[in-house]
């Protein structure tokens, strides 16, 4: 009974620091475009061979 003195506290402090650490990624950005980052995964090399292309176009 004694222990819960002790881990309550802990687990207010723990859930206090994932509600600011949530509130902060949401007010920078991080979850403004879920999409591209998720696209840029699939489809890098595809962005890479373009670029490639482009720059030999170029030369």
């Amino acid at each position: 009974m004694d222990s819960l003195y002790f881990l309550i506290p802990i687990a207010v402090l723990f859930v206090a620091l994932a509600v600011k650490l949530f509130f902060w990624a949401v007010n920078n950005g991080q979850y403004d475009d879920l999409d591209t980052e998720g696209r840029r995964i699939l489809f890098e090399d595809d962005v890479q061979d373009q670029s490639a292309a482009d720059g030999d176009e170029e030369r």
